[in-house]
């Protein structure tokens, strides 16, 4: 379908809320910005999961501020592909998923469904353990009741998008705000010094000459790029009633666009202060072996000397997970409505995608509890690396089918730039995933 193609109602990606929210016609640049905020802010909850947080603390822990630069550099990867997502999505007024069951072969798509159904399933994984975990630490709540506690955000979910679209993204963005101000406090209570963290942000030789160095900064970036979000900014963009005509396309991605690189640098200075904080508390005091949450969590007050430091840290995880779950809830409905077209009351599509999703998990922490929290959280991350081209790549074809996107047709610079991201993932989770388990 062209660019400019028709879209019926059966087509529409989360059919019960496109075109939903207003974008005031001849408005201010400030006014026309905000009507298209929010999706943006529900892409960069993926950005700063609790699945990045065991990286970015084993790489502060470990390494001090020297891995910085790999997460700002993870981050402009990020702002690039999930450009080309939201591109996608008004370009072509369907989603990830709806493309790919429109151009590819019944085996291939079925094999790209099973894929992303267990994308979400590893997704789900990451978040209600954190969430668990965070329950665990501040109430002393077992982890699998605190699964099921977390599990009942579908209900959040239903009643906020019942309510209107814009209710669930204040609630995403209020959650954010919680998260952002909670590790401000962290890096006012941790004191880092400024000068040496500042040149953590320029490369150096020894990110590549030291193997355990190199495997963690290949780690965050790993865990950074998240590929459900891929499929979730194709779709929520579409929330917006923007024109459907080029001149509205083209407002459409220039303030999408703007959206996401604010959100972002949100996720970017979230997933910084947790490395900064790592390094300040824990490295420089000789404690560079910490790497799961609970044990930074009790370390955080001895050594700050003061409860505030890992109370703020265990809320900042609690805000973390609960608000990747709610995304999570979202991307389950959009892939299984987009690969399979099966069109069902939304609140039934949600309750059947979150028990795809969180039963697998629940069963999985209970089975597996003796295997530790820490461990089955790296292995969420090692999942969600497998799955990852499987979203990048085709991704990065379609947003570069001049049949497909029309005007929007990547243009060479980013064509080529996005084939090289993508080739550079594809080897790169290769190589992570040989090392765990042959290496």
């Amino acid at each position: 379908m062209s660019a400019g193609a028709y879209i019926d109602e059966e087509q529409k990606s989360l059919s019960e809320v496109h075109s939903s929210i207003p974008v005031p016609a001849g408005a201010s640049f400030l006014r026309k910005l905000l009507a298209f905020s929010g999706p943006g802010y529900l892409v960069a909850v993926g950005y700063m999961d609790p699945g990045n947080w065991a990286t970015d603390l084993a790489g502060g822990a470990k390494f001090g501020y020297s891995l910085l630069f790999v997460i700002l550099l993870s981050n402009l990867m990020a702002i690039l592909l999930q450009h080309l997502a939201l591109k996608l999505g008004i370009a072509t007024g369907k989603d990830l998923a709806q493309m790919c069951r429109d151009n590819y072969s019944r085996p291939v798509r079925w094999v790209l469904w099973l894929m992303a159904e267990i994308m979400i399933i590893a997704c789900d994984l990451a978040e209600v353990i954190g969430s668990a975990i965070a329950l665990n630490l501040l109430f002393n709540i077992p982890l699998a009741f605190g699964v099921i506690i977390t599990a009942a955000d579908v209900l959040i979910v239903l009643m906020l998008q019942k309510k209107g679209f814009r209710y669930l993204e204040a609630l995403i963005i209020t959650l954010i705000g919680t998260i952002i101000v909670a590790f401000g406090l962290e890096l006012f209570l941790s004191r880092p010094d400024i000068a040496p963290l500042l040149a953590g942000f320029i490369p150096t030789v020894a990110i590549f000459s030291d193997k355990e160095m190199l495997y963690i900064a290949l780690g965050i970036i790993g865990a950074t790029v998240m590929p459900h979000n891929l499929f979730l900014h194709s779709s929520v963009v579409q929330t917006r009633a923007y024109g459907r005509d080029l001149r509205g396309k083209k407002e459409a991605v220039k303030f999408a666009t703007i959206d996401t690189v604010i959100a972002l640098m949100g996720a970017f200075f979230v997933n910084s202060a947790i490395l900064i904080m790592s390094a300040s508390v824990f490295h420089f005091s000789g404690y560079s072996d910490v790497a799961d949450i609970d044990k930074a969590y009790e370390l955080l007050t001895p050594l700050l000397g003061t409860s505030l430091a890992s109370i703020v840290f265990a809320l900042a995880l609690l805000a973390s997970g609960q608000n990747s779950t709610l995304t999570g809830t979202l991307t389950g409905q959009i892939i299984m409505e987009g690969f399979l077209n099966i069109r069902i009351k939304p609140w039934m599509s949600r309750l059947f995608t979150r028990l795809l999703a969180i039963a697998p998990a629940l069963a999985v922490i209970i089975y597996f509890s003796d295997f530790g929290v820490g461990k089955l959280l790296i292995l969420s991350q090692v999942v969600l690396s497998i799955q990852l081209p499987f979203a990048v790549i085709p991704l990065v074809m379609f947003t570069s089918n001049k049949k497909a996107m029309g005007e929007f047709t990547n243009k060479l610079w980013l064509k080529i730039t996005s084939y090289v991201i993508a080739i550079f993932i594809v080897v790169l989770n290769a190589w992570l995933i040989y090392n765990l388990f042959l290496g």
